[in-house]
């Protein structure tokens, strides 16, 4: 009886076996389909080759030998883990397989994204450019005396539609680039106040086209300079202000308070943002979502209030990228209350005196002569009707090679400013930048050069600032914040 059981054991020890050789010709075709490991394909031989051989070994003794239990334990025992081995095997094979697809997807993810990320920039720039007539122009024209009333008012109109479509293309514009990671945040000493200053102009402007009241309050030391990233701090807080606004009806009440509160040892602040609203309100349901894009808690939300369902988000994560934290409490029908919260470096009192700001800036352009380098004429006749209205006089270069000459060999001093757009044809505003900075005359160091270009993105500013640019400002021109550099840069 106990020589019958070894002996069943060896044959099943068999079976299992000529089932493991099985499996493994199927996993060597397997990996041939695959076409992935071509050059290692003859190694997938050499197990098939012994597994035959151990088979062939277990019926010489099935047949021809007198097995003992040890044996025959041995033999099954060999059988089972090489079939266990196998199912190991194929296991890590699957994974690996799954690892370099994923990894494929993922490149070829990447690859789109920043396909989309040069689309996205290319597309921001060529819908820029028109944008730059329609409010250049419109911004001329608002600027006569002797309008209509009823031409100024659908003037006026076109200003506001115009500059909510470059809202839009700022907002997608701006998702794509954190999208891809290709965000980054300055860290550079500016004024909170100042900041504050024009979030408040803009509130107060957007409150007053909806009849909506708009409150602000300082709390702490709000009027020292910090280290961090201006732009975005003021773009996320504009971005949860616009939704108050948005949602909140006529009659109805918006407050923005700004808190500051030292840390440690007095180096670092908290700063803390509350924005209120009076507004249709958030339901609880909803809230979670709040941050994602293209949430809208109603179907008909868009179509009511309008606006690109990504002002939220944008919010959201340029606040994450400093690193702060934002939240959002809310009673449907009743209003919100969004709070910001970031932690900046927090710079020592310095007088106007120590820190050379305001000391210089000019009064008036009036009298001033400056070079526009521009290849597209109606944006060259744009900026020089806009300098024009504030006494200025202009010449223009159609490209980068142009305006080098011109420079070169003009009277030192003639110029008090460079206008320079960055992409044109024959010479770029950036080869054009580091050959005057290279000439030798007194004024090639010291005269301002302002980027004016559609190229709205961090790293066109910091390749303008590397090319030895003084500022940058991107398109369409802001004629008062022109005016405000100019005036800054001029001596």
């Amino acid at each position: 009886m106990i020589q019958w059981i070894i002996y069943a054991t060896v044959y099943l020890g068999s079976i299992l076996m000529v089932y493991n050789i099985y499996c493994f010709v199927r996993f060597a075709r397997y990996i041939r389909e695959l076409k992935t490991w071509n050059s290692e394909n003859r190694v997938l031989y050499i197990p098939i080759v012994l597994l035959v051989c151990f088979l062939l070994g277990y019926l010489m003794v099935g047949l021809f030998g007198k097995p003992d239990a040890v044996i025959a334990g041995i033999l099954f025992g060999g059988s089972v883990f090489v079939y266990f081995m196998y199912r190991l095997l194929s296991q890590i094979v699957q994974k690996v397989i799954e690892n370099e697809h994923l990894a494929a997807q993922l490149s070829a993810a990447e690859e789109i994204n920043r396909t989309k990320t040069r689309f996205l920039a290319s597309m921001s720039h060529e819908m820029r450019t028109p944008m730059n007539v329609i409010i250049g122009l419109d911004t001329v024209l608002l600027k006569e005396d002797d309008l209509k009333p009823q031409m100024r008012e659908r003037l006026e109109k076109i200003d506001v539609s115009a500059h909510h479509l470059l809202e839009i293309i700022d907002d997608v514009l701006n998702m794509n680039y954190i999208d891809s990671g290709d965000m980054r945040l300055k860290n550079e000493r500016f004024s909170l106040a100042e900041a504050l200053e024009l979030i408040d102009m803009l509130a107060q402007s957007r409150c007053d086209e909806k009849n909506v009241s708009y409150r602000s309050e300082r709390v702490g030391e709000v009027d020292r300079c910090f280290i961090g990233d201006s732009q975005r701090l003021r773009q996320a807080l504009v971005h949860v202000l616009d939704n108050a606004i948005k949602f909140t009806p006529e009659g109805g009440t918006v407050s923005f308070k700004a808190e500051q509160s030292f840390e440690g040892d007095g180096t670092t602040s908290l700063l803390k943002f509350t924005i209120c609203d009076t507004g249709i309100g958030i339901d609880e349901a909803f809230l979670p979502r709040i941050f994602e894009a293209f949430s809208q808690e109603d179907a008909s939300t868009t179509n009511r209030f309008g606006g690109s369902g990504l002002g939220m988000t944008i919010a959201k994560r340029l606040i994450d990228l400093m690193g702060g934290e934002i939240t959002v409490s809310s009673e449907k029908g009743k209003g919100s209350t969004f709070v910001i919260t970031v932690h900046l470096e927090t710079l020592p009192r310095e007088s106007a005196a120590e820190t050379g700001e305001s000391a210089g800036t000019l009064q008036s352009l009036e009298g001033r002569h400056i070079l526009i380098v521009e290849d597209i004429d109606i944006n060259a006749e744009l900026v020089a009707d806009l300098l024009e209205l504030e006494g200025v006089t202009t010449e223009r270069a159609e490209n980068g090679r142009e305006a080098v000459e011109r420079f070169s060999h003009s009277p030192i001093g003639r110029f008090d400013a460079i206008l320079m757009d960055l992409r044109m044809p024959v010479m770029d505003g950036f080869d054009a930048t580091r050959a005057i900075r290279a000439l030798d005359r007194a004024d090639a160091r010291t005269v301002p050069i302002i980027a004016l270009t559609a190229n709205s993105s961090n790293e066109d500013v910091k390749h303008s600032i590397e090319s030895g640019m003084n500022a940058h400002q991107a398109k369409p021109v802001d004629s008062d914040l022109l005016y405000d550099t100019l005036k800054g840069l001029i001596k």
